[in-house]
């Protein structure tokens, strides 16, 4: 039941995060005339990045379990917010010959800092994690809570 209640946490504080990590609240607040806008458009360095689909495009909200613990994935343009085995981590989308993403984890934890997009379809996202784990995640509906969360939380 704990691990249920910790795993609905997750997928909600996903959520929380991603709206104010994407949404810029980072911002300096100082005036950005006369600075270079860098593009946010995620890129596909000629690698295959999975069959059909948007394959060259991870923006939008993936969710997954992994050894039997919920992963979340928030990308908006080069913004990345991870939940994954009670870590939330923070950072980009690059391209280094391959969509790469490169995140920092609150906490410390450097379990999934270096992640390497292994395939995408535009419906399911494979990342390879410089520790060893791979995550594959499948990407939710504009607007609805990803599909394989748990069901079955307790009622007061």
């Amino acid at each position: 039941m704990h691990k249920r209640v910790r795993t609905s946490v997750a997928a909600a504080g996903l959520v929380a995060a991603a709206a104010l990590v994407l949404s810029g609240c980072g911002s300096d607040g100082g005036d950005d005339a006369g600075k270079e806008k860098a593009s946010t458009a995620p890129t596909n360095a000629g690698g295959d990045a999975g069959a059909g689909g948007d394959s060259g495009n991870i923006e939008g909200a993936w969710a997954g379990v992994t050894e039997g613990k919920a992963v979340s994935l928030a990308v908006t343009g080069t913004k990345a917010v991870l939940l994954a085995d009670g870590h939330a981590c923070t950072g980009e989308v690059s391209d280094m010959g391959t969509q790469m993403l490169s995140l920092k984890c609150a906490d410390g934890n450097t379990d999934r800092t270096m992640g390497s997009i292994e395939s995408n379809d535009g419906k399911t996202l494979v990342v390879s994690w410089d520790k060893g784990a791979k995550d594959t995640l499948t990407k939710s509906a504009a607007g609805k809570l990803p599909t394989g969360l748990p069901t079955g939380f307790p009622t007061p």
